[in-house]
């Protein structure tokens, strides 16, 4: 996660291995994987593609149209569905060839765009469960402070795309296209005669393993660990409540709603470390032992730890919309291109950033019906 995608051309680039006589590369032939694993790779690819791009583009359409969905926590939601957007059109369909192909086909342009927007967009979806987090704690374990507004909200998601933007550019400066990994090579000389890579290339190592290593910790450790002290106090908040609680329906009902709230957004936060994890783990042993994994292995670890990567794309629709029913009904609305099924059936409406789990304030009001999350 706290870096774009790897390819073995950039270790051997960035260590100066690339003409010597023991070079991977040297062996690149007994290399390629079979085609039921290319057919089946490229099949997953595809299906989380459109999951993901599908998937969040409906979730944002419809919460831009619905103005009661148009509270804080919903709008950070559509931000961390934007930049899963952004990784489905920008960096899925580019690495999946270039890891494929093992050479370069997109142009200098696109070499240095496609790691730029990727790490632009993790770190801005990070940071929008950040917000999140923020909001919720805010919202429960301190009913009576400062809690965050749509204003608040939209200057948020302006500074983290901002501080993402600045995070990225060395990608965007020090990423660049070069021939060297293959001018030596032994075997299918002619098949990769005036082939490029797209490759990391630092100043020196030391800098780029200070660089990535910041990002580690800035990018995936700092906020995750933020978070989690986030909901482990918004948890104890609530069990210390739940017990407080005098019996009232409407209080009751008002903590069984948060909890449940508050376990789908948790629920994502888990599942979106839990897909980075893998990732996260090649890129240090590449950045940090890169002989570990330079053999004929390395594209199918690689191609399976960024296939779980992927699969984060898909989070929001699946936890926060098709598990849904306010979600599912406007979907059918958007298939069908008609208002008239939202006509005939009344709304599940619960404004997360208004839900309020003080059981002081008896003045709250839900709706009839509770949020399917």
């Amino acid at each position: 996660m706290e870096k774009p995608t790897q390819h073995p051309s950039e270790g051997l680039f960035n260590q100066t291995i690339a003409n010597s006589s023991n070079s991977p590369f040297s062996h690149f032939d007994s290399c390629q994987p079979s085609f039921p694993a290319v057919f089946l790779f490229i099949t997953a690819y595809t299906v989380v593609t459109i999951v993901g791009l599908f998937g969040n583009l409906c979730l944002i359409v419809i919460i831009k149209r619905q103005k009661e969905a148009q509270n804080v926590t919903n709008i950070l939601i559509a931000n961390l569905s934007l930049s899963d957007v952004l990784i489905c059109i920008m960096c899925i369909p580019v690495t999946v060839a270039y890891t494929l192909m093992d050479y370069w086909i997109f142009g200098e342009a696109m070499c240095k765009i496609s790691s730029f927007v990727q790490s632009m967009s993790v770190t801005v979806s990070i940071f929008s469960l950040v917000l999140i987090a923020v909001e919720r704690h805010q919202l429960i374990v301190n009913p009576r402070g400062w809690k965050p507004n749509m204003l608040h909200a939209y200057w948020g998601i302006i500074f983290i795309w901002g501080v993402s933007l600045i995070i990225s550019i060395p990608f965007f400066i020090f990423h660049q296209l070069s021939d060297e990994p293959f001018k030596n090579l032994s075997y299918q000389s002619d098949f990769y005669m005036n082939k490029v890579v797209c490759i990391e290339a630092w100043p020196s190592v030391a800098e780029r393993l200070v660089f990535t290593t910041s990002l580690l910790v800035f990018q995936y450790c700092f906020p995750l660990g933020f978070i989690f002290i986030c909901y482990l106090k918004i948890f104890v908040c609530l069990r210390r409540r739940h017990g407080k609680v005098d019996g009232m329906r409407e209080n009751e009902s008002r903590l069984n709603e948060s909890k449940r709230i508050n376990i789908m957004l948790i629920s994502i936060v888990v599942t979106f470390a839990a897909c980075w994890l893998p990732l996260n783990i090649f890129n240090v042993i590449f950045d940090w032992n890169y002989e570990a994994l330079m053999n004929c292995h390395h594209n199918l670890v690689f191609t399976l730890c960024h296939l779980v990567a992927m699969l984060s794309t898909c989070i929001n629709p699946i936890f926060y919309g098709f598990l849904n029913k306010n979600f599912q009904k406007d979907l059918i609305v958007l298939i069908h291109h008609c208002r008239c099924f939202t006509s005939q059936e009344e709304y599940e409406n619960i404004a997360l950033s208004t839900l309020n789990t003080d059981v002081s304030k008896v003045s709250l009001k839900l709706n009839n019906a509770p949020v399917n999350s």
